[in-house]
């Protein structure tokens, strides 16, 4: 996987999470493959290790790598409900958003502020996305998600535009597709 294949048009950490998940609109495909892909869609590390030895280490690599696509789904899954006025299963995201902590925080020598990393980085930040998620389902901000109106893509974002009426998860890319699409439709039609 590579950065450039990472979309951040969701406008919140739990949206882009689940946009790791694309097309969703036509069977789907995943781009959280491998654990590694994992820590560079969190900003980590490549190398950092899942576990002390390099067996123990691709074993929980793997199964972390399971429980956030576990996480993701279910907020994908809640965030339909939501959107639909439906219930859903939030089990999965309130585990995890159990599991934030605050940020660890210490005086240095020179008494400025030295923020310590956390004990499991990776675990860290899906509670971070958890949390996040419960903020969005749970709060007035719902009201702004939308899914990519193109026929193909699926991407959820919030939208902030003034009218309230953004269809595209991108003029970049989705939004200039259809602008082309219309544009050869006319032409074709003279």
């Amino acid at each position: 996987m590579r950065a450039r294949d990472w979309v951040w048009d969701g406008g919140r950490p739990a949206l882009d999470f689940v946009n790791t998940y694309r097309d969703r609109k036509t069977g789907g495909r995943e781009l959280l493959l491998q654990p590694e892909d994992l820590l560079e869609w969190l900003g980590l590390p490549e190398d950092l290790p899942f576990g002390t030895s390099p067996q123990e280490s691709a074993v929980a690599g793997m199964t972390m790598l399971m429980e956030a696509r576990e996480l993701r789904e279910a907020i994908c899954r809640c965030l339909d409900a939501a959107i639909a006025g439906e219930s859903g299963f939030p089990e999965p995201i309130n585990r995890w958003a159990a599991r934030r902590q605050p940020a660890l925080v210490q005086l240095a020598p020179d008494l400025s502020v030295a923020r310590l990393p956390p004990a499991d980085p990776v675990a860290a930040a899906l509670a971070e996305i958890a949390s996040d998620a419960v903020e969005l389902i749970g709060g007035p901000d719902l009201r702004q998600v939308r899914v990519c109106a193109s026929p193909t893509c699926g991407i959820r974002f919030a939208d902030r535009s003034n009218a309230g009426t953004r269809q595209w998860c991108s003029m970049k890319r989705c939004g200039n597709r259809e602008k082309v699409r219309l544009h050869r439709a006319r032409r074709t039609d003279h």
